[in-house]
């Protein structure tokens, strides 16, 4: 365990169970939802790969602009 994670877990074990609970809810929210992130980027390497070669196509045959941040 890193020392900043210790760090944590123990101000956190100063504070009362239920706002033990609410904090332990949302750290468990939060690597349940890195899994589901992780499956969707997994599944999505082909289509993400096919998106940026048809992006790159577009810009070689000329059809895009620059960006310009001044324009947004």
């Amino acid at each position: 365990m890193t020392q900043l994670l210790e760090q944590a877990i123990a101000q956190i074990k100063q504070l009362s169970e239920t706002e033990q609970d609410r904090i332990a809810l949302l750290i468990i929210e939060e690597l349940e939802e890195e899994v589901i992130w992780d499956k969707a980027f997994a599944k999505s390497h082909d289509v993400l790969a096919q998106l940026a070669a048809a992006a790159l196509a577009e810009d070689k045959a000329g059809k895009t602009q620059e960006l310009d941040p001044e324009n947004l």
